[in-house]
């Protein structure tokens, strides 16, 4: 979700967002730095401790020249070597980029923000309730610098509970965003097959990072209208063994299965999904955008119990998102949150609430933040657009969202304020607008996201 800074104080603003992106940046390109030297292997160690000494005076710089580090510039330098195989693109993801960047111009424009910089999400961390505790692990990030809380699934996978979100992103965008992410300890990528799986591919082959430090999450393309199960089958077992050839990797962390009106389809597409479990091609398995009728569907014949279901939540839906949340819990699911401003594009009534607006004055943070923070502090995971203009990554309001994002695990909200933001309700919010078939669901028209049916 996008976190739009609205602000009396614009040259305060201004002031702040330039301290932290020389901040962020002289982090950056001091892991830059190591990691190149590192990739070329010097051995002239006085060179190397002049380079660095002359890190702070480039840092300083780098927000007035508009400089690309030097990671970013060997990235953007081979995405022209990606094979001619490795371009199959997911129909879905490209739709949903152009209608992403298009309506979230018109709200970005509606709300007079003409400032993209001034856009970011921020996390919150974990609050105490009933319900099951995250445990904080290190992340083991190129220069992580933060606790990212995990929960323990099934098998002992450590599961972050904060994630990339590179919905809609270019394979460079990919890229760039993952490299941002690496520099404030995430490691937990959550993407599509498609360009996003390409720029992860590239990522892992050009990078230093050890694979087993990365959590891989991606997802099972939706079987057209028709389709036999024997056949939504063989397309789950051929997307599976075509991933893990492009990613170059045995394995990936988890896979996740879109629901399709054929309930036969759901069955014999998370059949395959088990399968691969059992054969250690991934390490857990989980749903996305499965309303009710779908998870009873799936555990008809369910042998093992994903291990959570991906929706939207956000202020206005309530902490048990509409009864859904209660419905996972049912069987053993956890919730994992996208959305916390809204999908397809942001909610304009929830970033002009007036309780999120004080509360967020209260804290010196954004309403974007506040609403990313109720999130987490309900005890839901997180996946974390790495901007405001949706499906796309590009430079400061990139990077510094980022940063922020994950620095807001150092704050947290009261119990009054969550009691009001609980509160709040939208009567038109849907937890599954990407479903196949849910009630309140979006189809894509003409590059638009209108209602279903």
């Amino acid at each position: 979700m996008p976190t739009i800074i609205l602000t009396s104080s614009a040259g305060n603003y201004q002031h702040q967002l330039r301290k932290e992106k020389a901040a962020v940046e002289t982090k950056s390109f001091s892991g830059t730095l190591r990691s190149s030297a590192s990739y070329y292997n010097r051995q002239n160690t006085t060179m190397a401790l002049d380079i660095i000494r002359i890190v702070a005076l480039i840092s300083g710089l780098q927000f007035t020249v508009g400089f690309q580090s030097p990671t970013l510039q060997r990235h953007s330098l081979r995405i022209s070597s990606l094979s001619a195989a490795n371009k199959k693109e997911d129909d879905f993801s490209l739709d949903r980029r152009s209608a992403i960047a298009t309506t979230s111009a018109a709200v970005l424009t509606s709300l007079s923000i003409t400032n993209p910089a001034n856009a970011f999400f921020p996390v919150g961390a974990i609050a105490s309730s009933n319900r099951p505790k995250s445990t904080s692990k290190k992340s083991s990030g190129n220069n992580s610098h933060r606790v990212i809380p995990t929960w323990q699934l099934d098998g002992g996978v450590e599961f972050p509970i904060l994630a990339l979100n590179t919905a809609g992103l270019s394979t460079e965008e990919t890229l760039r965003a993952i490299d941002y992410a690496q520099n404030e300890g995430l490691t937990h990528i959550d993407f599509h097959p498609g360009k996003e799986r390409d720029g992860v591919a590239q990522f892992l082959k050009d990078s230093k990072v050890d694979r087993d430090s990365l959590f891989l999450n991606t997802k099972i393309r939706k079987p057209a209208p028709g389709t036999s199960p024997e056949d939504a089958a063989k397309l789950a077992r051929d997307q599976i063994e075509e991933d893990l050839q492009v990613l170059g990797v045995k394995y990936v962390d988890m896979l996740m299965l879109r629901d399709t009106p054929d309930q036969k389809n759901i069955q014999a597409q998370w059949k395959v999904l088990e399968e691969a479990l059992a054969a250690g091609k991934t390490r857990s398995v989980g749903i996305i955008n499965y309303c009710p009728s779908g998870l009873e569907t799936l555990m008809e014949t369910a042998k093992v119990v994903p291990a959570l279901n991906y929706i939207m939540c956000h202020v206005g839906m309530g902490p048990d998102i509409q009864g859904l949340r209660t419905k996972n819990e049912k069987y053993g699911i956890r919730t994992f949150a996208y959305g916390q401003t809204g999908e397809p594009e942001p909610r304009e009534a929830m970033l002009n609430d007036p309780i999120l607006k004080r509360i967020g004055e209260t804290h010196k943070k954004s309403t974007e933040e506040v609403a990313l923070r109720w999130v987490l502090q309900n005890d839901l995971a997180a996946s974390l657009r790495p901007s405001g203009n949706f499906g796309r990554c590009e430079g400061e309001e990139c990077q510094v969202g980022l940063s922020r994002q994950v620095s807001c695990l150092e704050w947290e909200l009261t119990k009054d304020e969550m009691a009001e933001l609980n509160a709040i309700k939208y009567d038109d919010a849907s937890p599954t607008p990407f479903s196949a078939y849910c009630p309140g669901s979006l189809v894509l028209k003409e590059g638009k996201w209108v209602p279903r049916g």
